[in-house]
């Protein structure tokens, strides 16, 4: 049987289950959090972001979630400095092109503030420069792309929450929770 975990992966947690790199000041892991042998992370997340990280004992799944050729869209809240305006939400939902290639399509729209948990630490507020939260939605997922895919319209990422992977989804989970959720049986 396949086990597949979603996990609320909280802010400054790796996304893997050692930091050997950094013993003299070791960071918080996914072990901090999930104690299941066998199970390993269906792509990533940056440290600095949040949100849910599907979780597999099964190679051919984790492949299927995390290769970009598999197109599985996954959905992030992305708070952003200033306020899109909508040639700015076009070029998203065009594709932008970075340093390295051009993005897919995504889809991307303006959002009301999401119902969610405070973040630890707080963002930076500046009084003179508005924030505002846009849902995109990419079928890739190259090394922080949605970050640097904001900052090339002009609105740099302040708190990036990934809501959703395919049928998967975040609700219901606080941070640092995970459960065991049924594999989409279309495979």
């Amino acid at each position: 049987m396949v086990r597949l975990i979603a996990f609320n992966k909280p802010y400054g947690v790796l996304s893997q289950f050692t930091d050997k790199g950094n013993a003299d000041s070791p960071r918080a892991t996914l072990s901090d959090h999930i104690d299941l042998p066998g199970v390993y992370p269906a792509g990533r997340l940056d440290r600095d972001s949040e949100g849910l990280l599907l979780l597999t004992d099964d190679g051919k799944l984790q492949a299927r979630i995390s290769s970009p050729r598999f197109k599985t869209e996954k959905t992030y809240l992305v708070q952003v400095e200033g306020l899109p305006d909508d040639a700015a939400l076009e070029a998203l939902r065009n594709g932008v092109t970075l340093k390295d290639g051009p993005t897919r399509p995504a889809r991307a729209r303006r959002i009301d503030p999401p119902d969610i948990w405070p973040r630890n630490p707080p963002v930076r507020y500046r009084k003179s420069v508005p924030d505002c939260w846009i849902e995109l939605t990419i079928t890739e997922g190259r090394n922080r792309q949605v970050r640097r895919m904001t900052a090339h319209v002009g609105h740099p990422t302040l708190r990036l929450i990934r809501w959703r992977i395919g049928e998967w989804s975040l609700d219901g989970l606080a941070p640092g929770e995970w459960r065991d959720v049924a594999e989409n049986p279309r495979r």
